[in-house]
């Protein structure tokens, strides 16, 4: 019989395979906040450097490790939807699992909901926009009913006494996800139901009817027939609808429940099954005589909901910009510890241009989102407000469309183990497209722009007004917004063109803006690589000269306990 073979120290060395070395470690136990220079220094310019102290506790709890755990839980167990309870009473209720419940209770209790309306002032929106941003980076579904129910309050507004009995409720900081009637809670969200199949995106095609129970009008009650083909968290206990009634399209509340305590028939018929977003609910409904009331002017339904469309679609900047930075995060964060062919990764002059490529498209997106959130803390001056109503649908189209291919290179950094489920970088992906097609696609923005050129031109000179800030700092910038200038002056064929200049009024923006605010290397890595060098498509690309180095560094998240 023989014997195993035994090293000096008796261990059997069939049972040592290899020795554990060159890993990498999780992102986590590191201050979200303050490792993001780009980031805080915006915050900073931008008016919310009184909000300091908060965002720098809450970049501590985003960036902790049981705190990013909520985000991969509320991912792996799905909600669930019963249309009845065991007794046979319709309830449609959907039930998620408790990490998304946490993410919800904290981003309400810190007020990202609401607080620049319980709160206004200098500095509002930008504050909450920084928390939003830490926040996306953790977990992106949850986001939905939180700007929903953020992006409710100007619209609520328009009728008064609606708002009087709503509003403390929606800006309240108490999270209460039963399902029960309003009166039962001291706090609840607002979700949009707007979607149907014949229209998509052309909500003026809805077929869904609204009829008077008495006088009609502003603030009356209607019963609502019809379907909603998309509504995104169902659980909402109230929302915005879109309905025809004889004067046209309206605006209208609709709660979940009726108030005297019976289920309103706003029936889900199924929650969709989306590539991501997976935490979040979404789901096709019917209304079958559902109770609500006219919020707004009849027939100015889609004007009256304008705003609250506005506002989300901002949201949809800061999501995006947080699903690049924790891409940038994880893959700046791992090249960081790798190493490969004899050095750590990120010395290596590939993948710093990789790496400082896609630093770089993060910080050009957070530093356009915090300078509308800005513009939307002073829409009382006219520059702000011109420039708030241009840039969003410009942003948003820009920034959004930029994402996806973000993701999927961060991924590439990885390697291999960055397309595993058990890597945060598959759902950074998978939730990579969805802010370009929620609240409008790239064509919608695109055209949106259009929309505001011809009916207000003064957003033009709003525009150039904005860029004409960093003139004859770079002869790049100066060259394309001259050829803007032009480009703008004939809007004859601009629908079909639409995407290219919008492209350039992203760009031009952006340029304008790291010239004036960015360090010197991150300004010229931009203008080398986006406007002198035209065509620029792939990640890692950047000219010669760009200090890469430099912008790595700057980037890369500091403070993580390795």
């Amino acid at each position: 019989m023989n014997k195993p073979i035994e090293s000096v120290q008796g261990s059997t060395y069939l049972a040592d395979t290899h020795e554990l070395s060159n890993l990498s470690r999780e992102l986590c136990d590191f201050n979200m906040y303050t490792a993001d220079a780009a980031l805080t220094e915006a915050v900073r310019r931008e008016g919310g450097q009184w909000a300091e102290q908060e965002l720098v506790a809450f970049g501590k709890l985003t960036g902790s490790a049981d705190y990013l755990e909520l985000g991969n839980q509320a991912n792996k167990v799905l909600p669930e939807f019963d249309t009845h309870d065991r007794f046979g009473n319709r309830i449609d209720l959907v039930k998620f699992h408790p990490a998304y419940h946490q993410l919800m209770k904290s981003s309400i209790e810190h007020g990202l909901h609401a607080s620049p309306w319980t709160a206004p002032g200098p500095g509002a929106h930008v504050a909450r926009a920084a928390k939003s941003y830490l926040h996306g980076q953790v977990e992106a579904g949850h986001g939905c009913p939180i700007t929903m129910t953020f992006a409710a309050v100007p619209t609520l507004r328009l009728q008064p006494d609606i708002a009087a009995i709503w509003e403390p409720k929606v800006t309240s900081r108490v999270y209460d996800p039963r399902n029960v009637p309003v009166a039962q809670k001291q706090g609840v969200t607002i979700g949009m139901a707007m979607t149907e199949k014949q229209g998509g995106s052309d909500v003026r095609s809805n077929s869904t009817r609204a009829y008077p129970i008495g006088s009609g009008g502003p603030g009356q009650a209607y019963e609502l027939v019809g379907h909603k083909y998309f509504v995104s968290a169902p659980m909402c206990d109230a929302f915005l609808v879109l309905a025809q009634t004889s004067g046209g399209l309206s605006c209208f509340l609709l709660p979940r429940w009726r108030p005297d305590g019976s289920k309103n028939p706003m029936q889900v018929l199924r929650l969709k099954k989306k590539m991501g977003n997976a935490s979040n609910a979404s789901s096709e409904t019917e209304l079958r005589g559902a109770l609500a009331w006219m919020i707004g002017e009849e027939g100015r339904g889609v004007r009256n909901i304008i705003e609250m469309v506005s506002m989300t679609r901002f949201d949809c900047m800061i999501g995006s910009s947080a699903g690049m930075r924790m891409a940038a995060s994880q893959a700046l964060h791992h090249c960081s510890l790798r190493s490969a062919f004899g050095n750590v990764l990120n010395q290596q002059p590939l993948m710093q241009n990789v790496l400082a490529d896609l630093a770089l498209e993060s910080e050009e997106a957070i530093t356009l989102t915090m300078r509308i959130a800005r513009a939307m803390d002073n829409r009382a001056d006219a520059h702000e407000d011109l420039l708030a109503r241009l840039v969003t649908a410009v942003g948003k189209y820009w920034i959004c469309k930029r994402t996806p291919n973000h993701a999927y290179e961060a991924m590439e950094c990885i390697g291999g183990s960055g397309v595993m489920e058990d890597c945060m970088l598959p759902r950074l992906y998978r939730e990579a497209p969805v802010n370009s097609i929620w609240e409008g696609s790239g064509n919608v923005q695109c055209l949106d722009v259009l929309r505001a050129l011809s009916k207000t031109p003064a957003v033009a000179e709003a525009f150039f007004a904005e860029v004409g800030q960093a003139r004859g700092t770079h002869a790049a910038l100066d060259a394309l917004v001259a050829d803007l200038a032009r480009d703008l002056k004939d809007l004859g064929d601009f629908e079909y063109r639409a995407r290219d200049v919008v492209d350039r009024m992203a760009l031009a923006l952006q340029a304008s803006l790291l010239i004036r605010n960015a360090p010197a290397f991150v300004a010229d890595a931009f203008c080398q690589s986006r406007l002198e060098q035209r065509g620029h498509h792939n990640y890692g690309t950047l000219p010669r000269g760009v200090d890469a180095t430099a912008i790595i560094a700057r980037a890369t998240p500091i403070g993580c306990k390795n």
